[in-house]
């Protein structure tokens, strides 16, 4: 991966995808056995997995998206920016109800190409714009916790 623009170019078009629903389009910047790895969603391996992931899940139960890739940085292999995403829900009770947000994304590259996705943001920010119960938020937090204590051996 180049850095500056060529990055640059890369967030553009992985943004491009995700707000107009293109599964096709978004899978095709990753590697054949590329990782999404989403903040709600969990990890989708692979091309169909991930456009899938963007199709059924992302635009399943929102719309309207708008991500914006900011402060941008780059070594030619390892990517990040902060960014701002937003969309309206369409989940039962609360559709057309707005959700923003703030977070960091990784990007690993192998070549051109994108060999991992990671991302990390508050998931109780979230849920709390789409008036989940309290006690919801809490599992899924705890849930997430004890996830990264196990995985950091912790």
């Amino acid at each position: 991966m180049t850095t500056g623009e060529g990055f640059a170019r890369v967030l553009n078009r992985f943004t491009a995808a995700v707000e107009a629903g293109d599964g096709a389009a978004l899978a095709s910047l990753f590697t054949e056995d590329g990782v999404y790895e989403d903040g709600f969603y969990g990890a989708s391996s692979g091309r169909t997995e991930i456009a899938s992931m963007l199709e059924t899940k992302f635009w399943g139960h929102a719309e309207g998206f708008r991500w914006r890739m900011l402060e941008p940085v780059c070594d030619g292999r390892h990517g990040y920016a902060r960014y701002v995403f937003s969309y309206r829900s369409k989940l039962p009770g609360v559709v057309g109800e707005s959700v923003v947000f703030e977070g960091m994304s990784q990007f690993t590259f192998e070549g051109d190409q994108i060999r991992r996705y990671r991302e990390v943001f508050e998931t109780g920010v979230a849920m709390a714009q789409l008036r989940f119960p309290a006690e919801r938020i809490a599992k899924s937090l705890e849930r997430r916790a004890a996830a990264l204590r196990e995985r950091e051996g912790i």
